[in-house]
């Protein structure tokens, strides 16, 4: 290139940025908030995969409960990690009118599906890392705490079975209708963990 051709070619480039928004300086920029995970998961609805969504009503085992991992060595890095993998750390579960969400705050991994209770056993289906494949599990409610029994989970070759069966979870505090803050029994660090 000459010297001529560079010059014409900085003069364009000078001219195109000034044409594009001359008043750009005098815009200021917005601050989006940051959208928490929880949030936007408890907005999410799942999707009938495998089986219709089951109706709006209140099961036995309706809460909100988290569990706190502890690993002994950091974890491995990966780009596309297996879904349900137990990493350490708080989770959080809510189980609600039959749709489950569950989120892991520390990685943002997140799903969410439907399920069914049948006695003491609950059925999970319809969740985007299996959508083909149901959980079977017995549940048991102690004090403050609800804990899985897996009996048939191949959900992400069994690592959904094994994280939620791996460890009791602990029940959060629910909301009180009439004033809508807790019913003053204190909740484990990761009811309010986003």
């Amino acid at each position: 290139m000459n010297k001529h051709m560079v010059i014409v070619f900085l003069v364009i480039c000078s001219i195109a940025t000034a044409a594009r928004n001359p008043f750009a300086a005098e815009v200021p920029a917005t601050n989006e908030p940051a959208v928490d995970p929880w949030d936007e998961l408890m907005q999410r609805k799942p999707y009938p995969y495998a089986t219709s969504l089951p109706t709006d009503q209140s099961t036995a085992v309706d809460g909100l409960y988290v569990k706190f991992e502890t690993k002994e060595a950091p974890p491995i890095p990966c780009r596309r990690c297996p879904d349900y993998k137990p990493e350490g750390g708080w989770w959080k579960m809510s189980l609600r009118r039959g749709v489950f969400r569950i989120l892991h705050p520390d990685s943002g991994w997140k799903s969410l599906g439907t399920f069914v209770v049948n006695g003491n056993r609950i059925v999970l289906s319809n969740d985007p890392v299996c959508p083909a494949v149901s959980g079977v599990y017995r549940w048991e409610f102690t004090t403050e705490t609800i804990r899985f029994f897996a009996v048939e989970d191949k959900c992400s070759a069994g690592l959904r079975a094994k994280n939620i069966s791996h460890m009791p979870w602990l029940s959060c505090p629910a909301p009180s209708r009439e004033n809508a803050v807790s019913d003053g029994r204190p909740g484990p660090g990761g009811c309010s963990q986003q």
